[in-house]
């Protein structure tokens, strides 16, 4: 099989000639700037700075020849723009703190001050900093720049001044990457824009100068209980316009995308959901359901839902949403065990995650640990299609490089057995 008929056949829930694999295909799916450069030395390739795909969490581009020797299956079309609001281009060189030169886009515009380093949107230091990376930490965390709003006269037009029609710019970047990626042979996986319908690391709007609305996290939580009207207007709005995007993505690179990320809302914590599956069905059903609708009626694209945590008594209705995807699978979250999830929706939902514990195996783990854990996660999901290897969120700096290396001879060692 080529790389692109695994994923699909594992989307499709046939088991494919070895397990598909996904590491840095997307922003949920990546690797943190820190491990792609100890991986490239590891495996003795070409030395060069890093890219920074995606610096809201430094994650670091993973890049053809580190993809061959993985041996991963996905290529990647990445949004236009980065969560900061600015696009990667004119690369430059950057100096982390914890001593690692990347390459970040000339906008990447920061400013190191006593408690760490402060990221400015959209690349302009007139705007006030919508990010912040702590001194010992190794990704942005955003800053909340939150306006007083009145709590009695919501205005849906301010939570949806981020979205809007695809404009030329956005058009020509998608002809552009819709010709690099024609030729390959891997599957390829893009963000959709406007369609996460609430994704918590959105609301703040670190890609806006100064946004306006309820753009603060307790407050955000807070109307979704007091007010959903207001929230099903907008996201009724926002998936008006994404769906009108989405056309016009079809029309200029539907042939050559396979799996579209529609949503990165988590609705889970370690122990818990964040809603009631009521509230789901009414909340986020109706709309989920219109774009996935939408996408399966007019194009060939499956579709990727993301939410951490103990998410398992929503997987039913995500489901009947018409997602065809399922990340991170978080199998260390309460109820998320791998053989019951396997046992009861391996043959409705393809797990793409789950394979290694990223908060605490893999980055804290012996080799042998990580090794026993993949090769167990392989074994409960594998059989019968429906899962594409993948760790359980983003790899984390540092992570170390044996227990990487661990995790694709544990791959190897099941896709040679087959058990």
């Amino acid at each position: 099989m080529t790389s692109k008929q695994r994923v699909l056949a594992s989307v499709s829930h046939q088991e494919p000639d070895r397990l598909a694999v996904d590491f840095g295909g997307c922003f949920i799916t990546g690797v943190h700037c820190s491990v792609v450069e100890s991986l490239r030395d590891h495996f003795g390739l070409e030395k060069r700075p890093v890219k920074i795909a995606e610096p809201y969490q430094m994650l670091g581009l993973v890049e053809d020849d580190l993809k061959d020797v993985m041996g991963i299956d996905v290529e990647s079309i990445f949004p236009n723009r980065t969560i900061f609001g600015f696009v990667n281009e004119n690369w430059k060189e950057y100096h982390t703190w914890w001593g690692q030169t990347v390459l970040v886009s000339e906008h990447f515009q920061v400013e190191d001050r006593e408690d760490g380093t402060y990221m400015y949107p959209q690349g302009d230091r007139s705007a006030p900093p919508s990010g912040h990376m702590p001194k010992t930490g190794y990704f942005f965390d955003t800053i909340v720049r939150q306006e007083e709003y009145d709590e009695d006269d919501l205005k849906v037009e301010e939570n949806l001044e981020e979205f809007g029609p695809m404009t030329a710019e956005e058009e020509a970047y998608w002809h552009a990457e819709a010709e690099r990626v024609r030729g390959t042979d891997r599957a390829v996986i893009t963000h959709l824009n406007g369609t996460c319908l609430g994704d918590i690391a959105l609301v703040p709007a670190p890609f806006l100068k100064y946004p306006k609305g309820v753009r603060g996290i307790e407050d955000w939580y807070m109307i979704l209980a007091s007010d959903p009207e207001f929230v099903m207007e907008l996201f009724d709005r926002q998936t008006e316009i994404a769906l009108a995007n989405m056309e016009k993505l079809n029309a200029i690179a539907g042939d050559v995308i396979d799996i579209v990320v529609v949503c990165g809302t988590d609705f889970g914590t370690q122990e818990s959901t964040f809603c009631s599956v009521d509230n789901l069905r009414e909340i986020w059903m109706p709309r989920y359901q219109r774009i996935n609708n939408w996408i399966h009626e007019n194009t060939q694209w499956k579709t990727f839902k993301h939410s951490c945590g103990a998410i398992e008594p929503l997987i039913p209705t995500f489901i009947e949403c018409g997602f065809d995807i399922l990340n991170p699978v978080q199998c260390s979250a309460k109820g998320m065990e791998a053989p019951g999830l396997k046992e009861k929706y391996g043959d409705q939902i393809t797990f793409w995650g789950g394979g290694v514990n990223t908060q605490q195996t893999l980055p804290f783990g012996t080799p042998g640990e990580v090794k026993a854990e993949v090769l167990e996660r392989a074994r409960t999901f594998g059989p019968g299609g429906g899962f594409v290897m993948n760790a359980i969120h983003n790899v984390q700096a540092l992570t170390p490089t044996e227990n990487i290396v661990a995790m694709l001879d544990a791959i190897n060692e099941y896709n040679t057995a087959g058990v």
